[in-house]
């Protein structure tokens, strides 16, 4: 999965005089906007080839992500030397998007060992059942676990249905975004903000009311539109009787994997024996490595313990992994100058956003937080986003959840629920987006999914400013 990674690293490495001065941070004081060109590059590629050049694109993803990662490296190599760039690149790769992929590499792998047989209808009650459902697992086993779960029942009760399209862009919504925003284990930035010192019960006391309330909306919305489609169909009306709903769930053994890979998560996060590895600048904590290695040998237990005609039966491949792994590869390392310029702060070429969000006096405006933090985690990852806006609050998670607690509040909601806004906005996206094409679904392109999740959740924000239970966000 990270064999382009490795093979810039190689590249680089035979450029390197001497690997151990190879921890050289880039100064994003001193960058300016074209170095978003790369990162820009590749979010035009995943956006614009499935359409514009589809059977290229299916062949040749992973080749287009490296091209643009290449770039991003020999930029970075030209201008602060190929040490810069090597240290770059083994802290995208080493630091930051080794752990993500795992994580994602683990749930969906065990999760598409849990088979859902029963006689599952796409009616619009079954429909708004299975996104409740995994709207409240989703702050209990992330989001991504919750989606890797019920994507393929939901894809499976919707298969004789002529409109279902809208069916997955509200479950990527719900299920993958919006779900998560009750506790660190739902979605990367609060488990960000966790190991920052943010309380782990925090997220839950003072961000429920605004997620039951967002949550409600966009099902109200969903449960409207599936309504009407589903009149309009003409369907069996056998397939879709009223009958007493038959459930049975085989492969269960993977469900204690799944909470072992939740807990693991977790326990990384909580316990800190102070010792790392240095790999070229880029510390390897040994918590993770362990966590690391436990989620591989989580994942070899899945594939011994679970039946293959489970998994047979799921529709289950390795290409959807395939695709999110090469292509947030190249995410991962593109991204890097975008991030040196947002950490510069008000010293880099994002200042003029940065400076949107306090007044003229220097005050933290808490709708500002909110509509950019969210804005760039729909673009960026959401995770590093919030992380660079909590730094910009100050920092101090005491503040942050005494007197601040409302920046803090629009610093949480904006990256949880505006990652639903496209399908890089949050790791579940994507993968749900490639498990539907695989099962034949024409999904929306990137800019038309982000024009239909636009329409639906934009109204909702502006709503939820003027809400009263959202008194410090509007």
């Amino acid at each position: 999965m990270m064999s382009y990674g490795f093979v810039a690293a190689l590249a680089l490495a035979l450029l390197v005089p001497d690997a151990a001065q190879a921890a050289v941070a880039l100064d994003g004081a001193a960058m300016r906007w074209p170095w978003a060109l790369p990162f820009i590059g590749i979010l035009l590629s995943i956006a614009g080839g499935p359409v514009l050049f589809p059977r290229v694109w299916h062949h040749h993803y992973g080749k287009i992500a490296a091209a643009w990662a290449m770039l991003a490296l020999l930029a970075i190599a030209g201008a602060f030397g190929p040490s810069a760039a090597l240290a770059s690149l083994v802290h995208a790769v080493l630091g930051e998007y080794l752990d993500f992929i795992l994580v994602l590499f683990a749930l969906y792998t065990v999760a598409g060992g849990i088979l859902v047989v029963g006689n599952l209808a796409g009616t619009p009650t079954m429909n708004a059942a299975i996104l409740v459902i995994g709207t409240i697992l989703a702050s209990f086993m992330g989001t991504i676990g919750a989606a890797m779960i019920l994507i393929r029942p939901l894809l499976q009760a919707n298969e004789r249905r002529a409109h279902k399209i809208h069916v997955i862009v509200f479950f990527i919504i719900l299920v993958a975004n919006v779900g998560g925003a009750l506790t660190p284990l739902g979605d990367p930035p609060l488990f960000v903000g966790f190991l920052r010192g943010v309380d782990f019960f925090w997220p839950l006391q003072h961000l429920w009311m605004q997620t039951v309330a967002v949550a409600a909306l966009v099902l109200l919305v969903f449960i409207v539109l599936d309504s009407v489609l589903f009149r309009r169909e003409k369907h069996d009306p056998a397939v879709f009787a009223n009958e007493a709903v038959r459930v049975r769930l085989r492969g269960i053994v993977n469900l204690p994997l799944i909470f072992l890979i939740v807990g693991a998560i977790l326990l990384s996060g909580i316990w800190k024996p102070g010792i790392r590895l240095d790999i070229l600048g880029t510390a390897i904590e040994l918590q993770n490595m362990l966590r690391d290695a436990f989620l591989i040998g989580v994942v070899a237990l899945s594939l011994w313990l679970t039946p293959d005609e489970h998994r047979a039966t799921n529709g289950f491949t390795w290409e959807p992994m395939r695709e999110v792994a090469k292509l947030f590869l190249g995410i991962f390392i593109t991204i890097v100058p975008v991030l040196a310029m947002l950490d510069a702060g008000r010293e880099g070429a994002f200042a003029w956003l940065l400076r949107l969000v306090t007044d003229s006096e220097g005050r933290p405006q808490e709708i500002a937080f909110f509509w950019l933090t969210g804005g760039l985690s729909a673009f960026l990852d959401n995770a590093p986003t919030y992380l660079v806006f909590f730094e910009l609050a100050g920092g101090n998670p005491q503040a942050l959840m005494g007197p601040l607690a409302g920046i803090l509040t629009s610093i949480s909601l904006g990256a949880v629920y505006m990652g639903a806004l496209t399908y890089i906005g949050n790791a579940p996206n994507l993968m749900v987006r490639a498990i539907a094409e695989e099962r034949g679904i024409q999904m929306p392109s990137f800019f038309a999914y982000l024009f239909w999740a636009s329409l639906i959740l934009v109204p909702i924000f502006v709503f939820l400013m003027l809400l009263p239970i959202s008194p410090r966000m509007g």
